[in-house]
């Protein structure tokens, strides 16, 4: 049985939130005028895939950590 915490359950929400931001960015950049401009979009993306990638990979050891 996995046995989630409180922390891997808000690392994975915070993965699924940081995923998010990275495919809107991807849209907006996408279009060819992003809203938030070139420059600030392109941030968040850069920002927000390794974000996501470190979030989810540090739940996944957590949850894992705490099977019974």
């Amino acid at each position: 049985m996995v046995s989630m915490t409180p922390k891997s359950g808000v690392l994975l929400l915070l993965s699924c939130i940081f995923a998010i931001a990275a495919v809107g960015s991807v849209f907006e950049i996408s279009s060819g005028e992003p809203d938030l401009g070139m420059m600030y979009t392109g941030l968040i993306l850069a920002a927000s895939v390794p974000l996501t990638i470190i979030s989810f990979v540090i739940a996944v050891k957590d949850t894992r950590a705490n099977q019974e």
